[in-house]
């Protein structure tokens, strides 16, 4: 019976010194890759962190957030980001209205590193603080400008109806034209993959950072 309670307790301790991250209900998440140190990367998931680094998101890049776990899958991680850091940088739309359509998917994706990432950029673009704490609640933000609501409310609609209404689409295709929707569809859709990679290997926040929502049971 001793040696039984002995094995018990080695166990927890184990269990303990894995120090997975708890959310804001108290439900544990463990990171389900392998972590990379750079110093070990092959030849070909150094080429895309270089090429990570000498892109628009700067030399300092680390191997966290999404970009680790695109390291896993260096050949196709290529695309992935090439596509994101071009609908982050270079479309037609206004950082700030980009920067909102980003703030947009990460909640409705419940997808706490992007929400918490983004909602600095969303501010630093121009997108008031009270905007971003109603998408944070998952209210429509009444009091945001209407070029910023309009594309909320498109997002909103196509996310949760896979459709959207003459009415919501011209009320965005107004502001944006034909290029700007496409554009827009194309931050949609790179995003919903980031938050889906994010969501699924459980990608922790940076250290020290509070989560931005309660955390779903599955």
């Amino acid at each position: 019976m001793a040696a039984k309670t002995a094995q018990k307790k080695t166990a927890q301790k184990k269990t303990v010194r894995k120090a997975p991250r708890t959310t804001s209900r108290g439900r544990k998440l463990r990171y389900r890759l392998p972590p990379l140190v750079e110093t070990d990367l092959d030849p070909a998931q150094r080429g895309l962190l270089d090429a990570l680094r000498s892109g628009p998101r700067g030399g300092a890049l680390k191997l966290d957030g999404p970009f680790g776990c695109y390291m896993h899958a260096p050949e196709i991680g290529h695309l992935i980001q090439a596509l994101a850091a071009y609908c982050r940088f270079k479309t037609s739309l206004p950082k700030r209205l980009s920067e909102l359509a980003i703030l947009t998917v990460g909640r409705l994706w419940i997808s706490q590193y992007e929400f918490h990432v983004h909602s600095g950029e969303a501010e630093r673009a121009g997108v008031k603080p009270q905007t971003v704490r109603d998408i944070r609640a998952g209210r429509a933000p009444a009091k945001a400008p209407r070029d910023e609501r309009a594309l909320y409310d498109f997002i909103v609609e196509l996310h949760r109806k896979r459709r959207v209404s003459d009415r919501t689409y011209a009320r965005a295709q107004t502001l944006l034209g034909d290029r700007g929707m496409v554009e827009l569809l194309a931050i949609v859709g790179s995003y919903t993959l980031t938050c889906m990679v994010l969501n699924t290997f459980n990608v922790p926040l940076p250290e020290g950072a509070t989560p931005p929502f309660a955390e779903p049971a599955v």
